[in-house]
């Protein structure tokens, strides 16, 4: 049964207008467009538009359920070329796709920090700062992901120049200190304190077995920042455990290849294949699962901003925990048996089998019970 819950004409032309927004709107007077998409097949190659106030070209992806919470754009920076300096009252982080080049940051009080990037480095931008992307190539152009809170925002003020010219410096968020971009490696538990991060294709994960498959998991809240992000990798011929949660999670694959399963509640899983470049975007409560069909680990970031906090009285998240116990997380042991099947021979057709036992044994060892009719 079809959950789409689409209405007569009469009766969507009553929320027409509301369809729109100041977001939407300011998205358009830049000049660009915004692919209402949960499924980029590939970043690196998306087609982009001239962005005439920044000097680069862009393009906005974000389908409707996350547009009031975060969105996501790809820029490039021409060869030898540099983006306009903005300030914004949002949140941004940032991964570089491709090239190299530097950033420089700095506030009204006078401090500025430049650092170099390149490929897979992966940073934010302190609240209200100016900043200016530099290509460190005369040849070739330079792409980056990013994700910010911008919706909300310009939503709340509908005035884009109190939004990106407003002078105050958030001295707690950032005053000027040379270290500030530096490649720290400080964890606290699964959160690595740290605003930049030179290469995250082939950062040290932590373990973290309580999302299946072995694989490893690290967190960080960049730039003192209200918006977070993830990156997770999962072994060879494994996959992790389904789970859902609220919008907004832009998930983009780092390395690998394989597939993902999306679907709501009642309805049959969608495939969707990914590599490299690759982007998914779960919408809001869709169960989502991620399969590794490759010859090498697979990894992906996800940017993500947690505006309904969707977590346990602990402040653990729901997609951490098993349905079993009111959690948001398919156990292994609860899956459909499509998955298995599914996995099983999209692997066989690349010459590979499941490598899914000690997944499956170590998940038994404190399993919760079934809940009791």
């Amino acid at each position: 049964m079809t959950k789409d819950a689409l209405v007569s004409e009469k009766m969507a032309k009553n929320f027409v207008n509301e369809k729109d927004s100041p977001y939407v709107r300011w998205v358009a007077d830049e000049g660009l467009d915004i692919i209402a998409a949960h499924y980029i097949p590939d970043l690196n190659t998306v087609e982009l538009k001239p962005w005439e106030r920044r000097g680069g070209r862009g393009v906005f992806i974000n389908h409707e359920a996350s547009r009031t919470s975060n969105d996501c754009y790809v820029c490039e920076i021409p060869a030898g070329g540099k983006l306009a300096p903005q300030r914004q009252l949002f949140e941004e982080m940032i991964m570089v796709l491709s090239g190299h080049g530097s950033t420089s940051v700095w506030n009204d009080k006078g401090d500025k920090v430049t650092f170099e990037w390149g490929p897979g480095s992966l940073f934010a931008i302190p609240l209200n700062t100016w900043h200016q992307h530099f290509n460190g190539s005369g040849t070739t152009a330079a792409r980056f992901v990013s994700s910010t809170n911008m919706p909300p925002i310009i939503n709340l003020y509908d005035e884009p120049e109190f939004v990106f010219n407003t002078s105050h410096d958030f001295l707690g968020r950032f005053n000027g200190e040379p270290d500030y971009f530096s490649d720290k490696d400080d964890r606290e538990g699964l959160l690595l304190k740290t605003n930049f991060v030179y290469d995250a294709i082939n950062l040290r994960l932590n373990e973290a077995k309580e999302r299946g498959a072995g694989g490893g998991h690290v967190r960080f809240m960049m730039a003192k920042g209200s918006m977070n992000s993830h990156i997770s990798q999962f072994p060879i011929a494994t996959y992790k455990k389904g789970h859902r949660h609220g919008p907004g999670a832009h998930v983009i694959i780092m390395s690998g290849e394989g597939y993902s399963l999306m679907w709501p509640e009642g309805e049959e899983p969608r495939r969707y294949e990914w590599k490299a470049g690759s982007m998914i975007v779960p919408p809001n409560m869709w169960y989502h699962q991620h399969f590794n069909t490759g010859d090498t680990p697979a990894r992906y970031l996800a940017f993500k901003h947690e505006v309904v906090s969707i977590r346990n009285a602990q402040g653990v998240p729901k997609a951490w925990i098993s349905q079993r116990i009111g959690g948001d997380q398919i156990d292994y042991a609860d899956e459909s048996p499509l998955v298995r099947d599914t996995f099983a021979k999209a692997l066989a057709d690349k010459g590979l089998t499941p490598q899914m036992d000690a997944a499956y044994a170590a998940e038994l060892e404190d399993l919760p019970p079934l809940p009791t009719a």
